[in-house]
Formats: structure tokens, sequence, C-alpha cells
């Protein structure tokens, strides 16, 4: 026997019976980003490897460790993308859609890193995302928070999430704080662990986000990045705050949280949980006004966010917040007979037609009537269509209750579309 083949570690198969769940995911977020009037942009999956270097940043985990990055026969540099934003930009630049307009999209689909692979997180990971473009007043940045304060309603999750939010201020601010947070690092290297240390001159901010209690009780006197933001800065994330406050979205303001990712400025948030064990993060986004500037653009003001799917799908299981899932078929099709079989799918597609969203299984395969009701049942349809031959020749068809205890029927073809409108309901 062969050896049998198996999937790439961190890549994984997605079921039928799981595969519904992420259907009704989907498609709760395609209808709540489309009650914003946001649009889909969709754009491949292998870019240039530069793209990501000049926006993520070199000194990035992501960059330095998780790329999947390989050359074509031309010798390119090229990646499986790993995040959805810079690829955005990078669209909106080449399609003309940034340059003194305004933009609000919208993409899902697969990303890749090579980290570990954990609980809710793969080396093929699925992310949903929201970017818009030239708008730099704070209300759109309050627009997509609640956008995703929405979509936790939707989902029936809203108790066991946290906004938490900061700003980081301008560029000139950030780098100033960056000097000072440098200067604190160094008068305590000795404290620090080797993660910390090796941060803390190529990325010193993400020092800020250690999971280590030790750093995290130095960090107590660090200097704080609020001290240092500008004016206008202050001015934008009391504003935020101000919206949130008026639209009833509870948050924490978190000085530590500053995102892996070097394009982010002013605004960042996470809704974090603690429903999957350890505290994680279930959606982050933020401002980063430069990176269209930065990647070849007119400066462009943009703010937006992601989310893994895997790990909101995970949850939605855990939390037993997944809501009814439609069954894979409404109306089971069975056939007494050659003439019946024949006839039975061509029942079956004018019923598809005559009755909108109705959901038919045909048995396929032969067998006896005993036979073909155990298929119908395991099916999980609604009820059993069966069709005989002296039925069909007088028009009719019995129709078999499955899942209630009900006397089964024989109707008239025509009847039986009125009686089937009532489960795609």
């Amino acid at each position: 026997m062969a050896k049998q083949i198996q999937a790439v570690r961190g890549m994984n198969d997605c079921l039928p019976g799981t595969t519904q769940i992420w259907q009704k995911v989907e498609d709760t977020l395609r209808k709540t980003v489309a009650s914003y009037g946001y649009q889909e942009i969709r754009f491949p999956i292998v870019e240039s490897t530069d793209l990501f270097k000049r926006s993520i940043g070199e000194v990035t985990d992501i960059v330095e460790k998780e790329m999947y990055t390989f050359e074509d026969r031309s010798g390119d540099s090229l990646t499986l993308r790993p995040e959805g934003t810079a690829v955005c930009v990078r669209a909106g630049n080449e399609n003309g859609l940034l340059y003194n307009q305004e933009q609000r999209l919208w993409y899902m689909g697969p990303m890749f890193r090579h980290e570990r692979p954990q609980k809710g997180r793969y080396r093929q990971f699925h992310q949903f995302g929201v970017e818009t473009f030239g708008i730099a007043s704070a209300d759109i940045d309050a627009e997509v928070i609640l956008m995703t304060a929405r979509l936790w309603k939707e989902f029936g999750i809203s108790q066991y999430v946290r906004l938490e939010l900061n700003s980081l201020g301008s560029n000139e601010a950030r780098a100033q704080y960056r000097d000072a947070l440098v200067a604190f690092l160094e008068q305590h290297e000795e404290q620090l662990d080797e993660d910390s240390k090796r941060r803390m001159h190529s990325n010193p901010l993400r020092v800020l986000d250690s999971k280590n209690p030790e750093v995290q009780a130095l960090l107590a006197d660090a200097p704080k990045l609020s001290e240092h933001l500008d004016d206008e800065s202050k001015a934008h994330f009391a504003n935020l705050c101000e919206r949130l406050d008026a639209a009833g979205v509870e948050y924490q303001v978190n000085e530590k949280l500053v995102r892996g990712l070097d394009y982010y400025n002013r605004t960042v948030f996470e809704w974090v949980t603690e429903s999957l064990g350890a505290q994680g993060t279930v959606c982050a986004g933020g401002r980063y006004d430069g990176l269209v500037e930065q990647l070849g653009g007119k400066a462009t003001p943009a703010v937006g966010f992601a989310m893994g799917l895997e790990r909101l799908v995970l949850m939605l299981q855990e939390l037993e917040c997944v809501g009814q899932i439609r069954r894979s078929a409404d109306v089971y099709v069975a056939a007494m007979g050659d003439k019946a079989s024949i006839q039975a799918p061509v029942i079956a597609e004018q019923l598809r037609t005559d009755v909108s969203g109705l959901r038919v299984m045909v048995h396929a395969g032969g067998g006896n009537f005993k036979k073909q009701l155990k298929r119908a049942d395991k099916s999980d349809a609604l009820v059993a269509l069966i069709l005989g031959e002296d039925e069909l020749a007088e028009g009719k068809v019995t129709v078999k209750y499955l899942r209630e205890q009900k006397e089964q029927i024989t109707v008239s073809l025509a009847e039986v579309k009125t009686l089937l409108q009532a489960l795609t309901v």
C-alpha cells in the first residue's frame, strides 16, 4: 500500500459540518459590512517580498521569522501574503483607488505565517479585514470600532470580549517616545529577558507587549507614551473616546498596547477575550496614515482592522454561540422502480426551480426501499419524497416526515411544491 500523504503541518482541512459554521460566520460578516456601505476587494495570494519588508518592517517577527518566501523561475522574490493591509494599499495604489478619494473596503481570505501551530492559530489561516482610506478625522476610527462591536452582537459574544484602546501619536511623537524608552531600557538591560534585549534597539515598543511578568513589572516605571503625545493626536484620541462613550461602547485605555506592525500611528485597538484560555486577541486594528505614501502613493490617511476567522469560529463553538445551522438537505427524494428512478432527478430539478432556496438531495446508487429510507434519515432532511411508478402515473408523490410525528401523505406534484415552501423559511 502506498504511503498516505498528510496535510502540511499547520495547514488544516475544514470538513463538512464545520464548513457550515464557517459559511454562517462569513455570511454574517458580509451582511454587516454591507450595512455600513463597504465594498469588497480581492487581491492575489502571492506578492512581491519587498511589499511586506517595506510595510510591516524588516525587524518584525513576521518578516524575520514567519514569512513563506521563495524565488520564482525569473529569480524574483515572492511571498505568500502574511496579512492584508499592505496588499490592500498596494492594490489601491496600483489601480488608482486612493489618491484624493474616500474608500471603504473589506476583504476575506487565506494568509500564511510560519509560526508554531496552536489552538486557533495555523500556518495557513483566514482573515477578514476592513480598510478605509481618505478620512483623517476620528469619526471613521469610531465607525470601524462600532462595526466590530456590532459583529460581536450579531455573533452573540459581546459579553466575552473587551475593547482596549491606545494612541501612538504622530510618527514624530512616536520617535521621541522611542528614544526615551530605549534610554530607560538601557539603564535596566540586566533585568530584561533575551527577547526584550533583542527588541530593545530594533523594535523597542514591542517590549511593552512582553508576556514576561518580570519585564512587565519593570515597565511600571518606564516612560509613558501618553506623556509624549503631540497635541493633535491627543485631541484625535479624545474625540474618538467621546464618540465611543456616546455610542455606549465600553473600552479600557491600555498604554502598553502598541500592535506588532511598524506602520501604525495614532489610534490602535484590540478586542481581547479570556474565553479561549489565556487572554487572546480576537480582532485588532488602528490608523496607518503613512503607509500609502511609504508604498509609493500620495499621502493618504487610513484606518482599518483584521480578525482571524479560525479563532472566531473556535470561540463560537466553545461558547456554544453558533446558533442554528441550516441542514445540508431539506428534502430527500427516493424512487421505487426504474421509471421512477429516471423521473426522480427531473422532479428534483423542477422543485429547485419552483421553490427558491430549497435543498433537494436525490438518492443515487440503487438499493431497496429500506436502504433508501436509511439514507434519507442519515441525510438530515426534514422530509422524504417517495416516488412510486403508480403514483407518478397519476401525477402524485408520497411525503414522509422524517423529523416530526406526522402521518405520511400522498399529494399531487402541484400540492407538494406549496407544502415544501415552508421548509425554506
